[in-house]
């Protein structure tokens, strides 16, 4: 039985699998890396730190790859001006899936669409799942309790077939997947994909640097931290990396505050995305062949 499902066919995907994007993580070689790997890789425009950078950037993965690949655009978190440039550069590459995120989407799913292209948004909650909806995306990103970076407060096991309940269009899983069982968990609770983000900081094409990697490694869901100290939208961080809210003391600057999800507690070492997701795909089948038994 092969790993997949009928939004993944949809996309052209070998496996029900994104690579979430990460702020100043996520890179033009993990997206190539991951398309190549039959997954879904994702890179926050900003990530490109000007539009001259992310035209370069997408016209490389162009050159690389003819699979899938995957821009996000945080709306409300983003200069109104880059804002448009990031789409227009989105609809003259012709992305084939825009990730929304912190607002209204509406305008971004009607020019994605004009392109052929296909719109997930994220949300933490229903009400937000639901106008999105109504803005006509393709597809919801659920991020539950214990996600990296900014996330809700809702668990996993109630997050994800709530959503499926009460939405007409796919929902995609996110928190604490990190495993080929959390895969097979997530798509039994009615996920169409899911969206992993801590497990691929630990890759050898991520832009972390070493230590922040081995941090990972090195972490327990006890180092992680839900503040909303950093941005001021709640999030998981790497507890140590936060600077003290009462003294002030401690990291300041973007790079060295390091975003991971409860997820840690099962990366074990640093690999290539292409060995991160045989290993996923072979314990996923690993994990239903033991429930079949």
């Amino acid at each position: 039985m092969g790993l997949s499902t009928s939004l993944s066919r949809k996309l052209g995907l070998k496996y029900p699998i994104v690579a979430a994007p990460m702020f100043i993580l996520s890179n033009k070689e993990m997206l190539v890396a991951c398309a190549e790997a039959g997954i879904l890789g994702a890179m926050p425009s900003l990530n490109a730190r000007t539009p001259e950078a992310m035209r370069s950037d997408l016209e490389w993965i162009r050159s690389k790859t003819d699979k899938p690949f995957a821009i996000n655009m945080t709306i409300g978190l983003t200069d109104p001006d880059r804002l448009q440039i990031d789409a227009a550069l989105c609809e003259e590459f012709e992305v084939p899936v825009w990730i929304t995120s912190y607002g209204n989407p509406t305008e971004f799913v009607r020019r994605a669409k004009g392109v052929g292209s296909t719109v997930f948004h994220d949300v933490v909650n229903l009400k937000h799942a639901m106008k999105a909806q109504s803005a006509g995306v393709d597809a919801i990103i659920g991020v539950a309790a214990g996600a990296g970076g900014h996330a809700g407060r809702i668990s996993p096991y109630a997050l994800f077939p709530y959503l499926n309940a009460n939405l007409d269009v796919p929902v995609i899983a996110a928190g604490c997947i990190s495993t080929g069982r959390q895969v097979a968990a997530s798509l039994a609770l009615g996920a169409e994909l899911v969206y992993m983000g801590t497990r691929f900081i630990a890759s050898t094409e991520c832009g972390a640097e070493e230590a922040y990697k081995q941090k990972v490694i090195d972490c327990g869901p006890e180092d992680i931290v839900y503040t909303n100290k950093v941005s001021g939208v709640h999030g998981n961080f790497i507890a140590d990396t936060v600077p003290n809210p009462e003294t002030g003391e401690g990291a300041k600057r973007w790079k060295d505050i390091w975003s991971a999800g409860q997820g840690v507690v099962d990366v074990h070492d640093v690999q290539p995305i292409e060995t991160i997701v045989e290993g996923l795909v072979r314990e996923y089948h690993d994990t239903v062949a033991a429930l079949g038994s």
